[in-house]
């Protein structure tokens, strides 16, 4: 757990102060070297020998701390054990923005392999001037240069006469594959022990000398104003330190928890609202979206200078509604302000930008503002903890000298996170003499996928403070990774296509980064699609695939799960097998996956029984933290698709806990689930957390069809949909 101090730290021994000035991007080098492009942005050795490595990327329990402290021992020679690793500090690790979309092994683990490599050759350089010996005589292993005679120096005294500043080289040489001792290996994960055994893991479990606790009110619908509080009356109670209002952001602040609970409950009963934001009722959902303004990207094109194919035209429209994070742990943070230095403890997924937003909204110069990432219980995107920053740190600054801790309620992290946005998306093919795709149109209709920091307004409260800053304006991420479009241009060969991106402007609910961004849906629709046109030519599913697939990479994918899971077996009455693929964002790990699922037709619950991965993400670091990865993703897929969707009416959200937002649980867990990993020793890594979300949606609804022969195209299919569509 990250002390609660403010003074300067000792990490390893080495002193680590800021990363420096920035120098000029080198355009050549990988990963996250170009923006932070010296060896000790990366990697300390202190006097004592002993090895610290930066990150600015946070776990998120995606086990990053664990692959990139192998990444460094492999190019160091070093027990990972010995490894100390320090992640998304502002004060102590590079910027590398947000910890999102698969990007930590691509670009974070990128850079420490080279950086480490470089130190590697320093120090040999540098040992074979004290030694008289040609650097690539020695070897760098165990903590120590050795010679071949069998003299050693110790990385602590060879680092003295190492410049730890100096540039990481275009060509430093990395380590051969082939000898590898730490990469590749199931290295237990160094982030379970604490989380396992009750022990202080997560930014929840903060407790510091001084600490006061304190709780947000939030409106009870969306945009409805403050206008009447009776604040004295709580704020005399026993424990209570003082009420806080701003505008519309009201908190109370208590010397103990529970104190501030049932002061929190004491000020809502005296709380006045009115108005709010108005929210189209369920049954209205999508036209709603259809009807609002959108600007039209067309994102990709081939062939369509050529005449329209002869042949069959097949159309079809999929939808999802809003899904949240559901993290299981409310949000929560701690701040502490000593009248000109705030410093934040967060499970924000990007400290810099957090620093940033924090800084403007307070009027703080950036430099007297740090943000400390510390684990949370849940995240998955864009959650509720950078809310819960801009709380702890607006009440800091009200209380100085005392840290504040801010924990949110389920039901405000239920009703107040960002939500994934409802999206909606039209396909439509024409299938050619000889079976094959001959034409493709393809449209996404989906609000933004990021309002995360750095700006001020997108804070929840900072939207709300007397002078309140105002949200900017929502923005399309662009491709080749997008946001509402990623993964929108299929993977697959199209003589003749053409995708559409329909970014809708504004939607009632407020939305944000969730797992995959459109990934998700664009997958479904396109997996699920690819289904209806092999259906339609009389082909089997997997051979429509590999007929219209080019790439040998996501050849070998489709082909080793469904070898593995045993494609086209005859399966017992009410079970139906699916498939789907994807590349995620067409440019990270491959994904195929082969589910079985069972359908009660009377009840219209559907159950997957076994699935089966196939995975490459370019080279393996940690077979068990990628594992660990897909067979969450696809869990948590199977949830989205099954179960999940923001319930509401015309006020506003109305998912205030589990009973109105299910989500999967014990029972719903396949009795098998099985993922193969195509390792590529040698190869670039690629980012493998998100490449299930979008083809577990796709298998299951493909696997529905072939168990209980209807067609579901809206997630979730829940049992009332299925038992509707069966016409039981």
């Amino acid at each position: 757990m990250t002390p609660l101090t403010r003074r300067t730290l000792l990490v390893a021994g080495a002193l680590l102060v800021g990363i420096g000035l920035p120098r000029p991007a080198r355009a050549a080098l990988p990963g996250s070297l170009p923006e932070a492009p010296r060896i000790d942005a990366w990697i300390r050795i202190g006097e004592d020998g002993a090895v610290t490595v930066l990150t600015g990327k946070a776990e998120l329990g995606q086990g990053i701390k664990t692959a990139l402290v192998q990444v460094a021992a492999e190019e160091l020679g070093l027990d990972p054990a010995s490894l100390r690793l320090v992640t998304a500090d502002t004060e102590l690790t590079p910027d590398e923005g947000y910890t999102a979309g698969s990007h930590s092994m691509q670009d974070s683990a990128t850079a420490i392999r080279h950086a480490a490599a470089a130190m590697r050759a320093l120090l040999a350089e540098a040992a074979g001037r004290r030694l008289a010996l040609p650097p690539d005589s020695l070897r760098v292993d165990g903590g120590a240069v050795a010679a071949p005679d069998g003299r050693r120096l110790s990385l602590g005294e060879v680092a003295q006469a190492v410049a730890l500043d100096a540039p990481v080289p275009d060509d430093v040489a990395l380590r051969d594959p082939a000898r590898y001792t730490v990469v590749g290996r199931p290295l237990p994960r160094i982030d379970i022990p604490a989380k396992v055994a009750g022990g202080a893991a997560y930014v929840q479990d903060i407790r510091a000398p001084g600490m006061v606790h304190a709780r947000i009110l939030r409106p009870p619908r969306p945009g409805a104003r403050l206008v009447g509080v009776d604040a004295q009356a709580v704020a005399s109670r026993p424990g209570v330190i003082r009420v806080h209002r701003d505008g519309d952001v009201l908190a109370v602040l208590a010397e103990r928890e529970y104190a501030a609970v049932t002061a929190m409950r004491a000020l809502a009963k005296g709380a006045v609202w009115q108005g709010g934001t108005p929210v189209p009722e369920p049954d209205a959902l999508f036209s709603d979206l259809a009807e609002r303004p959108a600007k039209r990207t067309i994102i990709h094109e081939a062939g369509t200078d050529t005449p329209m194919p002869p042949g069959r035209r097949i159309t079809a429209q999929y939808r999802r509604r809003y899904q949240m994070h559901g993290s299981i742990g409310p949000s929560c943070a701690v701040a502490e302000f000593d009248g000109s230095r705030l410093t934040v403890w967060s499970h924000a997924q990007g400290m810099f930008p957090l620093r940033k937003a924090l800084a403007e909204m307070l009027s703080l110069p950036e430099a007297q503002v740090r943000c400390i990432h510390v684990e949370g219980s849940g995240s998955y995107g864009h959650n509720g903890a950078d809310d819960a920053a801009g709380d702890a740190a607006l009440l800091a600054r009200a209380l100085p000298g005392r840290p504040v801790r801010v924990q949110y309620t389920r039901e405000q992290e239920h009703l107040w996170e960002p939500y994934g946005g409802a999206m909606m998306t039209e396909a439509a093919a024409v299938l050619g003499p000889d079976g094959r795709i001959a034409d493709w149109d393809y449209a996404v209709r989906s609000p933004t996928h990021l309002t995360r920091p750095p700006g001020a307004g997108q804070l929840l409260s900072a939207r709300m403070l007397e002078t309140p800053f105002p949200a900017p304006p929502p923005k399309a991420l662009p491709q080749p990774e997008g946001g509402g479009d990623r993964n929108a241009i299929p993977l697959y060969r199209l003589p003749r296509a053409r995708v559409a991106h329909d970014f809708v402007t504004a939607v009632p609910l407020r939305v944000s980064a969730l797992r995959s961004l459109g990934a998700y849906m664009n997958v479904f629709s396109i997996e699920s699609f690819l289904d209806e046109l092999a259906e339609a030519a009389g082909a089997d599913p997997v051979a429509f695939r590999l007929a219209h697939l080019d790439d040998p990479r996501a050849r070998a994918v489709v082909e080793a799960a469904a070898g593995r899971f045993g494609w086209g077996r005859a399966l017992p009455k009410g079970r139906g097998a699916g498939f789907a693929f994807a590349r995620y964002k067409n440019l990270a790990g491959y994904c195929a996956l082969a589910v079985e699922v069972e359908v009660d037709r009377e009840s219209g619950r559907v159950r997957m029984v076994r699935a089966q991965a196939a995975v490459d993400a370019g080279q393996v670091v940690n077979p068990h933290g990628i594992r660990d990865q897909i067979e969450g993703g696809i869990i948590q897929a199977m949830s989205w698709s099954l179960f999940e969707a923001v319930a509401h009416d015309a006020e506003g959200p109305t998912s205030r806990d589990w009973s109105t937002y299910p989500i999967a649980r014990f029972p719903d867990i396949p009795e098998c689930l099985d993922v193969h990993l195509i390792d590529r020793p040698g190869s670039p890594f690629l980012g493998a957390g998100e490449v299930a979300q979008g083809p577990t949606a796709a298998a299951l609804a493909n696997a529905i069809r072939q168990a209980a022969g209807v067609r579901l195209r809206e997630v979730p299919m829940r049992p009332d949909q299925v038992k509707a569509a069966i016409g039981v």
